[in-house]
């Protein structure tokens, strides 16, 4: 089971301020993280530059490291066909792209929580939007990951199958594939009000990548956060916190129980870190968690 990272502290400094050059987050992590790869998200990847994108993967290889995922927010749930078309074809684009840079696993969801967006009508706008991507990630070894997620940071409104119930719906109407799989987190169950060994008990057999993560609701509770959510704003609320991994509300021992029990062997990747000052250091102590789990239920 590799491990790797994910630079949720640093997003707004690589893909909003760009302060951060996408070569700076892959120094600091190659030299002080106990990692196996880097997860990258698709607003500070070179999509457009073919040569940008190959001097990338080979300094990251070089570091020893790979880029296993892109994390990538598709948006599928927008009542305009067309609209819905061009989001599509983005993620086509996506998927090609983690293939050029050696990754096997694209992150897929399923679109905002509109509020004119009926559940009926959302669960079926995503999952055709889904099934067409199949061919696509086929022909380019990649595996679509369908997460059980919150909100993208940069997104207005809230996941559209949040909620357990709304995701399983999803899931079921997606027609099986080997190219077309889950990636948990654990935490964004928790946001939704679920229980997050019941959601991984109920998809444990099609997990193929882990978000490893730790949240807390500083200064509020859930139903704080809902009232926030009826608000459309841009990004998380202030409510919502990421912390070092092992340190939340999550229960890491029954989560890797059961992975180690259906022979997981994807990737984990550490979600952490609110605050860029301390980020690194965050990052750091949550590999160490992680990687002593990995150890105490063999999952190497």
């Amino acid at each position: 089971m590799p491990l790797a990272a994910f630079p949720k502290c640093y997003l707004d400094e690589l893909c909003v301020h760009h302060t951060m050059a996408v070569e700076q987050w892959v120094a600091q992590a190659a030299d002080q993280l106990d990692i196996d790869g880097l997860e990258f998200y698709w607003g500070f990847t070179p999509q457009g530059d073919s040569a940008a994108l190959q001097r990338l993967r080979r300094d990251v290889e070089a570091r020893g490291l790979t880029v296993p995922m892109m994390c990538y927010s598709p948006d599928f749930t927008q009542p305009d066909a067309a609209a819905r078309a061009a989001e599509v074809a983005r993620q086509e684009h996506a998927i090609a792209v983690t293939a050029a840079i050696g990754g096997r696993l694209c992150r897929v969801l399923s679109g905002q929580r509109r509020p004119e967006v009926s559940r009926a009508d959302g669960v079926r706008m995503a999952a055709e939007a889904i099934t067409a991507l199949l061919p696509q990630a086929e022909r380019h070894g990649v595996i679509l990951a369908l997460e059980n997620h919150y909100k993208d940071g940069y997104w207005q409104f809230p996941e559209f199958a949040q909620r357990q119930d709304v995701f399983l719906e999803l899931l079921d109407a997606i027609p099986p594939s080997p190219w077309f799989g889950i990636n948990f987190d654990p935490s964004n169950a928790l946001i939704a009000g679920d229980d997050p060994l019941a959601l991984l008990e109920a998809v444990k057999h099609r997990v193929v990548s882990m978000h490893a993560s730790d949240r807390y609701l500083e200064g509020g509770t859930l139903e704080d956060l809902r009232r926030q959510e009826a608000h459309p704003q841009q990004g998380y609320s202030a409510l919502l916190k990421h912390g070092v991994i092992g340190r939340g509300l999550n229960d890491y021992d029954a989560i890797f129980s059961i992975l180690r029990d259906v022979g997981f062997q994807g990737w984990i990747s550490i979600e952490d870190g609110q605050d860029s000052t301390v980020g690194m250091e965050h990052l750091r102590l949550s590999a160490e968690f992680l990687r002593r789990k990995m150890r105490e239920y063999g999952l190497p």
